[in-house]
């Protein structure tokens, strides 16, 4: 299996300008962003798939995506494309370049997460990506399961991609018996950290080490820390 690119916290209130899609986003300085191994064990369907292209909707944030299917890490594979609600393409000529994930960036969401709609709701078509999904509503399609400031869509570029890998692990563990987690966890970090001369294996045991940390700091513990730092 090979899929390229076909192409050469505080309490904040954030609004999108931007032509796809005008949705706004607001957190309280008490939110916490899943972790990684929470937004696997919280999903759904974890899909590797392909972006092919969009259906609008009566309002713009009403846009749906439609995904290739390529791999199915959790959940049923689909037999057919997908439909992803609230998502659209990255078309050209908008205020903003096209901006793929960084793939040695393992704890940080994707830079548009960052901004108006506090989840990446634009993709370029042709990109693969990793969607963590759940059921839509109505039960027609799906939607993004990953809350805001969450990895719940990075693009793949390569199927030894770390954070393919990484998820694929993260599954696997949400799926244990919980008494059983911490010990699948510090094994596999141990086993990564092991490779001292392979600079993705740390990359990976750091994530991996920041899941048996715990839940993500909330934006009031951020700031305090910040100022402790000072």
């Amino acid at each position: 299996m090979r899929f390229f690119l076909p192409l050469g916290i505080a309490a904040l209130t954030f609004t999108l300008t931007l032509a796809t899609p005008a949705v706004a986003c607001s957190v309280t300085a008490d939110y916490r962003a899943p972790t990684n191994l929470e937004l696997a064990a919280d999903a759904e369907l974890i899909l590797l798939g392909r972006v092919v292209d969009e259906a609008a909707g009566v309002k713009p944030w009403h846009t749906s995506l439609r995904v290739a299917p390529v791999l199915a890490v959790k959940g049923t594979m689909p037999d057919s494309a997908v439909w992803i609600t609230g998502v659209g393409l990255l078309h050209p000529g908008e205020r903003r370049s096209v901006t793929l994930s960084n793939p040695y960036e393992l704890a940080e969401p994707h830079p548009e997460s960052l901004s108006g709609a506090c989840i990446r709701r634009a993709f370029p078509a042709g990109t693969t990506a990793l969607f963590f999904l759940e059921r839509a509503p109505d039960g027609e399609g799906w939607r993004p399961s990953g809350r805001p400031f969450s990895r719940w869509a990075e693009d793949v570029l390569v199927e030894d991609a770390p954070w393919l890998r990484l998820t694929r692990f993260y599954a696997e563990v949400a799926a244990a018996p919980e008494g059983e987690r911490t010990a699948l966890l510090e094994a596999e970090r141990a086993r990564l950290a092991a490779l001292a001369e392979d600079p993705v294996a740390q990359l990976m045991a750091a994530d991996i080490a920041r899941q048996i940390e715990g839940p993500n700091p909330t934006g009031h513990e951020v700031m305090r820390r910040e100022i402790e730092d000072e």
